[in-house]
């Protein structure tokens, strides 16, 4: 496994419409378990494709804590799309590995059904609530091109992007 590049704002190719996975071989395998290790020692708890530079519509997620003892909860999703979601919101301070130390409230559905393949190449559903469906959908977000900023009011996200600016001129 290798730790990936994760692209940050304002990499055009996170601007990116992905396209469908249509071949479920060792390298789909490979790139989703190069992903959960790049978010594990991000640390983060969702990655899309398109942040690590391939313009596929994959992502992985694992809200668990990590703590000791505690069992890793790994969602793969490969051409995920929402086929039902609840009209009870839910607000979370969402960040986002490709917009590091930057954080807003973002108001999501509570709950969604995804309906989406393995990276074998089998049909399955999830239904998530929470947590992993916030995760979820800030990363389905990243496949359509999209950036958790994008559900904010222009002031809030002119705000954000200025300050990730001055983060970035800091860390150079």
């Amino acid at each position: 496994m290798a730790l990936l590049e994760i692209l940050t704002v304002p990499d055009p190719r996170l601007r990116e419409i992905c396209k469908p996975v249509t071949v479920f071989d060792t390298r789909l395998k490979k790139l989703a378990d190069d992903m959960f290790e790049t978010m594990y020692a991000a640390p983060g708890i969702g990655l899309a494709a398109p942040q690590v530079g391939v313009l596929e519509r994959l992502l992985v997620a694992d809200i668990s804590s990590r703590e000791e003892g505690e069992k890793p909860d790994r969602h793969c999703l490969v051409n995920p799309e929402i086929i039902w979601a609840s009209e009870e919101t839910c607000p979370y301070n969402e960040g986002c590995l490709s917009l590091p130390q930057q954080y807003a409230e973002v108001i999501r559905p509570a709950e969604v059904k995804v309906r989406y393949f393995t990276v074998a190449g089998e049909q399955a559903e999830l239904h998530a609530k929470g947590l992993l469906a916030t995760c979820i959908q800030h990363e389905m977000d990243h496949l359509d091109g999209e950036l958790f900023v994008d559900h904010l009011s222009r002031i809030k996200r002119d705000m954000i992007l200025r300050k990730l600016a001055k983060f970035k001129r800091g860390q150079e």
